[in-house]
């Protein structure tokens, strides 16, 4: 996978700007984009990633590895219109060197 867009921190309230966090261990979340070739077709992805599974030295075109990749399917309706689709959550998002990649 490419990364593909700085970390944005996620709110959980956009009214009040309260931060998103992990349950279990209080951490801020991040939503980062990476993009994903398959079968010559591009698929571009939004993760949710704790502050401490953000790499150092990640930066755009970056190749990432998702670390404990878990998808969830959601629906929900808003204004009589039916909305889904998949939220998608890592631990870590590793960065993957050259020495790695071969």
């Amino acid at each position: 996978m490419t990364f593909g867009t700085e970390p944005v921190l996620k709110i959980k309230n956009q009214q009040t700007g309260e931060v998103a966090t992990d349950r279990e261990t209080g951490e801020s979340l991040y939503t980062v984009t990476v993009m994903l070739m398959e079968d010559g077709r591009a698929e571009v992805l939004k993760i949710t990633v704790p502050q401490s599974g953000l790499a150092a030295g990640l930066k755009p075109g970056a190749m990432v590895r998702p670390v404990d990749l878990f998808a969830t399917p959601w629906a929900r309706i808003f204004n009589g219109q039916l909305s889904d689709g998949v939220a998608y959550r890592a631990a870590p998002l590793e960065l993957i060197t050259v020495e790695a990649a071969q």
